[in-house]
């Protein structure tokens, strides 16, 4: 990679890698498999930055797919762990914090496609089509994931209903 490629990739990589990381975060539900999943696809960007024409997209879609390769392998092996609430929160915010906590579980409890299409969508407020294409699937299939994993957050989280700004608990 020339100088000014990497300078291109570092200021890239720069104004992006928030976004990505939080994406990665909602994504796997784990910080440090998010960041590990964020890592792995900037480093398949570097050895193709100069033949990528949108690299926003680009590593989008490998932090799917790895995210989605990594999923099926773990699902392969039948450990399953458990989130728990350390304490019990006090302050006036603990209402949000617990439907916060139990959003994330519901979203753990999505299969992948779901997750990636409501963070796609809502989460990237990437168009249907753009998704698509990230995912590899009709603009059809993203609507109707991502119909069926808001009714089912719906019915894990029942509380959501009540609230209109959903997307909010999800960006958080």
């Amino acid at each position: 990679m020339d100088a000014a490629a990497e300078r291109e990739f570092t200021e890239f990589v720069a104004a992006r890698s928030t976004a990505l990381l939080r994406v990665a975060v909602v994504l796997t539900g784990d910080r440090h498999r998010a960041e590990d999943l964020v890592q792995g696809a900037l480093a398949k960007l570097a050895g193709r930055w100069w033949t990528v024409d949108d690299p926003g997209a680009y590593v989008r879609r490998i932090i799917y797919h790895d995210h989605a390769r990594w999923w099926r392998r773990r699902s392969a092996r039948s450990e399953v762990l458990g989130a728990t609430v350390p304490e019990q929160p006090q302050a006036d915010r603990a209402v949000d914090a617990v439907r916060r906590l139990d959003l994330r579980s519901a979203l753990r409890l999505l299969g992948p496609r779901q997750r990636a299409v409501l963070v796609l969508r809502y989460l990237e407020d990437l168009p249907e089509a753009e998704v698509a294409e990230i995912m590899g699937c009709s603009v059809g299939t993203v609507r109707s994931q991502a119909h069926r994993a808001l009714a089912r957050l719906r019915t894990l989280v029942p509380e959501l209903d009540e609230r209109t700004d959903d997307v909010e608990e999800l960006r958080r």
